[in-house]
């Protein structure tokens, strides 16, 4: 395990920056069961700072891998009741839920993919209340990361797993700023730094973006009176939280109908307990036409197929290829960190936020804005130092985003 004042730094920023945790405030923290002393510090520092009570969910990998592999095909046809009950009232009172990311990228690579697809449309529509008040910011969450044995030693290769397992922990307390002196600090000069981006973008309102790199030259329409996103949010209530810790990026929705070209993936992606690599996607009036890939071919079939919307695109997310994550030159084979390292983009569902008004919209309303709605939200890594993006206005003039990976303003 890593020193104590590390772990305490890093209990302290998902306490009070990442979930905000407010007095009277309920938490629900999802964790690993191999990392209990961060749990115990996480619980400590919610009640500290006012939490009214704090319930674990623990889970266990070994567990998850036996039924995937050993239990009946009708145990991934219904999800618990009283689970996603449990979840959405959370959520329906405010309170707070911490996702605490450790599984192994490859847990489930010998297991049938259409299992794993099956039992994600069922906790998908089970839960559809509960991430329907999580994407309209009613409820504070995020999600943060701790090291596993087999995360690690995918990552870490060259170390034994005790090894493995410390590295990948020093890896994570740099990427979140954990290294700092005042690590609550350096997120808040962090996200203002994401606001300005999200202001200068917003008030540019461009009609398109244009991403050129090798194998990827797409376009991406943007909606009317679109929102940039990214860093800080702020829940009903008004209080401010982190969804995600790390976080490098601004993001927007796209028009669901408005992708056209080829865009080529620059690192593997972790998708349901599987690894997808170098692979590529065609696009045709927003919809993937055609698609390749050299590992996982299956995975992206069934994830591509997950539901009649999950061909189209959800997210458009800008991250600068010269930032904390990206320079530190590791691929984590872990979404939460890669993607915050690379430009990127989300097949499936569009946030409600990424449009003016759009936490008050149907779903219905929603779609006829252009915001794809589906059960699936993968995000993919399409950044790299060669990569260049331009804004296109209303107007057709054409400014630059971004050039060789970089801001380009």
């Amino acid at each position: 395990m890593p020193s104590t004042i590390d772990l305490t730094k890093y209990a302290d920023l998902i306490v009070r920056t990442a979930i905000h945790i407010q007095p009277g405030q309920e938490l629900w923290i999802n964790a690993p069961i191999h990392i209990p002393e961060l749990v115990r510090m996480i619980v400590k520092r919610a009640y500290e700072e006012g939490a009214k009570k704090v319930h674990v969910e623990w889970r266990d990998e070994s567990l998850t891998k036996l039924t995937y592999g050993l239990a009946p095909d009708e145990a991934f046809e219904q999800y618990p009741t009283w689970r996603a009950q449990a979840m959405t009232e959370l959520a329906e009172q405010g309170g707070a839920y911490l996702l605490i990311n450790s599984d192994d990228p490859e847990l489930l690579k010998d297991i049938d993919p259409k299992r794993v697809a099956n039992y994600s449309r069922v906790s998908s529509a089970a839960l559809a209340t509960f991430r329907k008040y999580m994407s309209s910011k009613r409820m504070t969450w995020s999600i943060a990361a701790a090291p596993s044995d087999g995360w690690a030693k995918l990552v870490f290769p060259e170390l034994d797993t005790h090894a493995a397992v410390e590295a990948l922990w020093e890896a994570i307390f740099r990427a979140v700023r954990v290294k700092q002196d005042d690590p609550v600090k350096a997120w808040e000069e962090h996200n203002n730094v994401l606001l300005a981006k999200r202001a200068y973008l917003n008030g540019k309102q461009y009609k398109q973006l244009h991403y050129r790199a090798p194998g990827t030259d797409l376009f991406i329409g943007l909606p009317d009176n679109h929102l940039w996103n990214g860093g800080i949010s702020n829940n009903e209530q008004g209080n401010t939280f982190n969804p995600n810790i790390p976080t490098e990026e601004v993001y927007t929705a796209p028009h669901k109908d408005g992708t056209h070209g080829v865009v080529r993936s620059t690192k593997p992606l972790s998708y349901q307990g599987n690894v997808i690599e170098n692979f590529s996607l065609t696009f045709e009036n927003g919809r993937v036409v055609d698609f390749e890939a050299e590992k996982g071919y299956d995975s992206l079939k069934t994830m591509l197929d997950l539901d009649k919307s999950s061909r189209y695109l959800g997210e458009a997310a800008l991250v600068p290829h010269q930032s904390p994550i990206s320079n530190s030159n590791i691929i984590f084979f872990n979404t939460l960190f890669d993607e915050n390292a690379s430009n990127h983009l989300a097949l499936g569902n569009a946030y409600p936020t990424c449009i003016e008004g759009g936490t008050a919209m149907s779903r219905e309303e929603l779609e006829q804005a252009g915001l794809n709605q589906s059960i699936l939200h993968v995000d993919f890594m399409i950044g790299s130092a060669e990569m260049d993006i331009d804004g296109i206005t209303k107007d057709g003039l054409i400014e630059p985003v971004f050039r060789k990976g970089n801001w380009a303003f």
